[in-house]
């Protein structure tokens, strides 16, 4: 039947149910850059010595590709690996999450090391390979990581990823906003005049664009009242699956410093609500662009000095949100 005679096959059994095409989302990370790395951690702040005097962080959920836990900045690491239920026979890459977990929790000492190695994480690959080269997952895989994860009682989700506007994930982002889930997602790589990403234009999903060490924006980010905050996501040195480590570029790379921020804050602060960890770290980035929130860096520069004392602040009402639903589209050029 057509997705139309669908949804209203649905909406008689339920008709309190959310519909929608079973969309594809993207990992919003690009191939290995031809320069070399640069330290990012010093743009925002990071240091070691002010992460080991937070207590112990949250628990951090992670939806992404597989992960090679035997690469040497992860092996030992306190690293849960879900596998949801997917087609038979289908896969995903292991480089896009293997990178991405690095940034998170890789191990001191290793060529990677990760901005919060202490944390515990739980990650869920629900990626499999499409018709080419590229990982995609659809939207029931996503709502069943998002839900398997909230099961868990995770407190911060990483969404390296994005895709077009779709009702059913809509549906599930509002309840695990609702259920006090930190969720903080990439902006999209499709160039500063395309239509929003999801699920980082969602209302209660803070979107992160990247920035390079001269704190220009990445050349491909996605522009658009949603966008919260930038990090650093142009050359990163992270660490790639079967070993080493390969310098790459895109949103996806700039979400982990988010993410590990607001754990540090919710480490000491483990009764803070979504909108109060937002609005002080607002209050501690660095403004880059037009003076405020503006539509290419959102607040500014995310800085992570001293945000295991981030106060209890009074709730502030996070606004500039998009609430339109652009036109469903595939990203298939978004190449992990």
């Amino acid at each position: 039947m057509s997705i139309v005679e669908a949804e209203r096959a649905v909406r008689r059994v339920n008709f309190k149910a959310s519909t929608d095409a079973d969309s594809y989302y993207y990992t919003d990370g690009d191939s290995e850059c031809a320069a070399p790395g640069c330290e990012a951690s010093a743009l925002v702040g990071w240091k070691p010595i002010a992460v080991d005097a937070c207590e112990a962080p949250p628990l951090i959920g992670l939806i992404d590709t597989g992960i090679d836990l035997e690469h040497e900045a992860l092996k030992g690491q306190s690293i849960e690996l879900l596998n949801i239920s997917k087609e038979p026979g289908s896969s995903s890459s292991l480089d896009h999450g293997t990178a991405i977990a690095a940034l998170l929790v890789g191990r001191p000492g290793s060529m990677t090391p990760g901005l919060i190695p202490r944390a515990n994480l739980i990650a869920v690959d629900a990626f499999s390979k499409g018709d080419g080269t590229a990982d995609r997952s659809d939207v029931v895989s996503l709502v069943s990581a998002l839900e398997a994860l909230a099961d868990r009682g995770v407190k911060v989700v990483n969404l390296s990823l994005s895709g077009p506007p779709n009702k059913v994930l809509e549906a599930a982002i509002e309840a695990a906003h609702a259920q006090g889930i930190v969720l903080v997602a990439a902006v999209g790589n499709n160039g500063a005049g395309a239509e929003p990403s999801y699920p980082a234009a969602y209302s209660g999903v803070i979107g992160v664009t990247a920035v390079d060490r001269q704190l220009n924006v990445y050349r491909r980010a996605t522009r658009g009242s949603y966008v919260a905050f930038a990090a650093p996501g142009v050359e990163i040195r992270t660490a790639q699956s079967k070993g080493g480590s390969a310098v790459r570029s895109g949103t996806s790379f700039a979400v982990p410093f988010v993410s590990a921020a607001m754990a540090m804050m919710l480490a000491n602060n483990a009764e803070i609500d979504a909108e109060r960890l937002e609005k002080h770290l607002q209050d501690t980035t660095r403004d880059l662009g037009a003076p405020g929130r503006d539509t290419t860096f959102g607040y500014g520069l995310v800085q992570m000095t001293n945000l295991c004392s981030a106060p209890k602040t009074t709730p502030v009402p996070i606004v500039g949100h998009v609430s339109s639903v652009a036109p469903p589209r595939r990203e298939g050029h978004q190449t992990p």
